[in-house]
């Protein structure tokens, strides 16, 4: 652990409210969890021996770390990773989903995102996290093919994405190399690697050889086609899905993007 059937719902988490209105749930402060039918335990995949490890870098300014927020406003400590995705409304992050099960969303107390976070620093500054997006799949059964989850992320007066840039959203791709990035638990700098992801669980998923991703890099993006101008690409995936992102450091899972990724972050967009 690293902290579908019928018609897809969407789970939206923002301010006290609960309502639903066609096929969108509303729901409150507290983080959901989404699943639709749960998959019979699997064997972990044996993988290739973890030739290569997760290498401490300076990070990447759309790629940055979830840290909780005290009701006082300071920051306690970081427990996963997200990615600015490109948007409309320039707003959006995607991250795992088991990451926010549990989370409180508020103007106090909550979680903030730290973009580019590295060596202790932030350099994008810290931006409020404001809505939660989840497949109802994931919160009703945790079904790990729907381990994703889309945040807004606030800041009066501007928009994180003109200071970060963006990852783009790609659905339908196949495994191939990325280059996945994440921030361990406990440290002030993310990790990167790069190689071949493959299929896991008939095709739904994938998993990704590196050692290094301990707890704390769920969410972390799988990454393909990086611009070695800008550090931007194409986010194929993001660590989680089966046993939540995986038990072992050195062997990470990814849920695969079809078309149910492709409708929540089309409702995020209407929404955020």
């Amino acid at each position: 652990m690293r902290r579908g059937l019928g018609r897809r719902r969407v789970a939206r988490r923002s301010g006290a409210a609960l309502a639903v209105r066609r096929g969108v749930l509303l729901a409150g402060t507290t983080a959901a969890t989404l699943g639709a039918c749960l998959l019979a335990p699997l064997p972990q995949a044996a993988g290739d021996p973890a030739v290569r490890s997760g290498i401490p870098f300076s990070g990447m300014a759309a790629v940055g770390a979830l840290f909780t927020r005290k009701a006082n406003g300071s920051l306690g400590s970081h427990f996963c990773t997200a990615a600015v995705v490109s948007s409309p409304g320039q707003n959006l992050l995607i991250t795992a989903a088991h990451c926010m099960a549990g989370r409180s969303l508020g103007p106090a107390a909550g979680v903030v995102f730290a973009p580019g976070y590295h060596n202790g620093k932030f350099p994008h500054g810290t931006w409020i996290i404001t809505a939660v997006y989840v497949d109802s799949a994931w919160q009703q059964r945790q079904n790990p093919n729907d381990d994703v989850a889309f945040l807004v992320a606030g800041r009066p007066g501007t928009h994180i994405q003109r200071h970060t840039g963006a990852e783009t959203l790609m659905v339908g791709q196949p495994s191939q190399v990325v280059q996945v990035i994440g921030y361990p638990d406990g440290t002030t700098d993310p990790i990167t690697c790069t190689a071949p992801a493959r299929n896991f669980d008939r095709a739904r998923e994938m998993v990704f050889d590196c050692d290094g991703y301990t707890n704390g890099t769920s969410g972390g993006p799988f990454l393909a086609h990086v611009s070695p101008q800008t550090g931007d690409g194409w986010v194929i995936g993001v660590i989680g899905g089966y046993q939540d992102g995986g038990d072992s450091p050195d062997i990470s899972y990814s849920p695969r993007f079809f078309s149910a990724v492709e409708d929540l972050y089309q409702t995020a967009v209407a929404g955020g």
